[in-house]
């Protein structure tokens, strides 16, 4: 087949990667002149007068990712090499918080939660509890019902300390507004479905390097096409399959943001426009939340500024930032730091000013200046309960794989990835 692939960021390399394994011809369109999406390399000016690459936003990825995996390798990267696995830990600046050992489910977490630091005993035993009803009723709760209402009785410590830095971390959406349904099913592929999938794992490298850059020169290497800065205008269907600005192709997999894909099949032509007309109604009625990060250096630094890669931070009006990540620890970066904000909303100088407010009270960092801050504004979905997301399958011939189509998974990277290799198999299947 010849196979058309809509945006290069990680479900659509993933569905390139996969079709073209599957030996179809592929062609990617990509609108920007980098691949990635919303998680690539951007670099920046330090105060030394040198240059240092980031990411549009500091992602993080766990040991359930199993086709971000499969796929970095068939690309040629090692994961052994790109990510920092450590076990899963929410530990704060004060030492105290939890901290999961390096052993099989459950009993990882059961230990973790068992020694975790700053808790009471009532509180340890209400999160076991807790716990182990969610396993026995197979981790499934009434539609609509959110995460708030999920962990309603949980000691305040619990929800503030453990469940609302989880439950954002992974839906981008406040505790009160999120699906408790797929909290309930990240909590079990993460925690619960194999050894290390609770792990993290941090990357050692730019977004880009992880996997788009290297999918794309894979591509290439093997006779496939791949057109940047090239913004697709128009859909028509053709007597056996689409055209893209008039060129055909079998089957087109459109792996843009819901947004850019709503417009490409509104505006399609075909031969029966109103389910299209349906679907991009769907995808338009999505909501979405942003998730900052701000960069921030100390001059002169000469290594880690913390003592972990990743701590957890304890946010409040004015202290806005829920983890800090030590690139040094990371990519050998030294002296710089990236706050993330999830669920993120206000100005931008007011967050800047507040994340530094926040690093001196919190990491006894206060000559920290602010390096660089992104501000991803449509960065994922907001995951609310009973949610109805566009269906992956459009039309014949024609599909979305992006983290927003229907699913049990919140808008990550695995996500993307899942459904850019469902959808390759389907249409060329």
């Amino acid at each position: 087949m010849k196979l058309a692939v809509v945006g290069a960021g990680w479900g659509g390399m993933a569905a390139a990667v996969q079709a073209a394994q599957a030996g179809h011809a592929v062609t990617v369109f990509e609108a920007a002149r980098s691949v990635g999406g919303r998680a690539r390399a951007v670099l920046a000016g330090r105060a030394d007068g040198g240059t240092v690459t980031l990411d549009n936003g500091q992602h993080i990825l766990i040991g359930a990712y199993a086709e971000c995996l499969r796929l970095m390798r068939a690309v040629g990267v090692d994961p052994a090499q790109a990510l920092l696995r450590l076990p899963l830990a929410l530990a704060f600046p004060d030492a105290t918080g939890l901290a999961l050992p390096d052993a099989a489910p459950p009993w990882d977490a059961l230990a973790g939660i068992a020694r975790a630091r700053g808790w009471s005993a009532r509180e340890r035993w209400a999160l076991l509890a807790r716990a182990a009803r969610w396993r026995i009723t197979g981790f499934a709760c009434p539609a609509g019902t959110s995460v708030a209402q999920l962990c309603a009785g949980m000691p305040e410590r619990l929800q503030r300390e453990f469940i609302d830095p989880l439950c954002v971390s992974a839906l981008n959406t406040p505790s009160a507004e999120a699906c408790g349904q797929v909290f309930l099913r990240v909590l079990h592929d993460s925690l619960f479905a194999g050894r290390g999938g609770s792990n993290l794992l941090l990357p050692r490298r730019d977004l880009g390097a992880l996997f788009p850059e290297p999918a794309a020169h894979w591509l290439q290497a093997r006779g496939h096409t791949l057109h940047l800065g090239r913004r697709v205008q128009q859909l028509e269907q053709g007597a056996a399959g689409w055209q893209i600005d008039g060129e055909p192709f079998d089957a087109v997999l459109l792996a843009t943001s819901s947004h850019e894909a709503a417009r490409l099949v509104a505006g399609a032509k075909a031969d029966q426009p109103q389910p299209l007309q349906a679907w991009a109604a769907s995808a338009q009625a999505l909501r979405f939340g942003a998730i900052a990060t701000v960069y921030a250096e100390l001059p002169g630094a000469s290594g880690p500024l913390l003592a972990r890669p990743m701590l957890a931070l304890r946010p409040r009006t004015g202290r806005p930032a829920q983890f800090v990540f030590d690139r040094a620890r990371l990519d050998g970066t030294p002296g710089l730091l990236a706050f993330v904000v999830s669920a993120f909303e206000g100005e931008r100088e007011a967050l800047e000013r507040d994340v530094l407010a926040q690093a001196a009270e919190d990491l006894r960092l206060p000559g920290l200046r602010v390096l660089q801050t992104v501000v991803e504004k449509r960065a994922t979905f907001a995951c609310t309960p009973a949610l109805t997301r566009p269906q992956r399958h459009i039309a014949p011939g024609l599909q979305a794989c992006g983290d927003y189509v229907a699913g049990p998974y919140p808008a990550t990277l695995e996500g993307a990835v899942l459904h850019g290799v469902a959808a390759a198999q389907d249409v060329t299947s």
